[in-house]
């Protein structure tokens, strides 16, 4: 029996399945449309890993006072459990006339989650995601799904736009009420003389 046995294996192992959660999370705070593809399953697994880092950069977004610079440190270093470390020897490998390496994925996600990410979520007590179910990958027959962060640029510029629909449709709604009553009154008149 597996009581008290949380979470998917996803048919890996441990270090295999922390590193795959650690490259989708990558992935997903990295890429441009705040949304990544990916199987059921590995979303469903995805969401509360990815969630508790957001949640320790909306920490770190509210700290005020002294201790907002070494908590804000702090929180930083816990963040940086959810993603690879980066260059590991950056600083011993640079030499004298060489350019440095860039940062890696890992390096400017945690950037990202702090900076960016951070501010967006900062009134949000949770839920920073979204699932979306695609259907099934037709080489395999896995299910896929989408998973995004909530919020995104897309979501607020598809939000204004039906706003302005809407806007626009009871105006037009309006003016063609009007005529369609004057229209019946001209009916009604007219029907009334005759």
């Amino acid at each position: 029996m597996r009581h008290l046995k949380a979470h998917r294996k996803l048919g890996r192992t441990t270090e295999h399945r922390i590193s795959m959660l650690r490259n989708l999370a990558t992935s997903l705070i990295n890429s441009r449309d705040d949304r990544i593809v990916t199987t059921l399953p590995k979303a469903k697994e995805l969401r509360p890993f990815v969630e508790k880092a957001i949640t320790l950069s909306r920490r770190a977004a509210s700290l005020e006072g002294n201790t907002a610079e070494v908590g804000g440190l702090h929180l930083r270093r816990q963040a940086a459990a959810f993603f690879h470390a980066g260059n590991y020897r950056r600083a011993t490998a640079i030499r004298r006339g060489q350019t440095p390496p860039p940062p890696t994925a890992g390096v400017a996600a945690i950037r990202r989650l702090f900076d960016e990410l951070g501010q967006r979520f900062k009134d949000r007590p949770g839920g920073y995601t979204r699932i979306i179910k695609m259907g099934r990958r037709t080489g395999d027959g896995a299910e896929l799904a989408i998973i995004e962060l909530v919020d995104n640029a897309r979501e607020k510029e598809a939000q204004a736009s039906a706003r302005k629909r809407t806007k626009g449709s009871t105006k037009k709604k309006a003016g063609e009420t009007k005529a369609t009553e004057t229209a019946a009154d001209k009916k009604e008149e007219g029907g009334s003389e005759e």
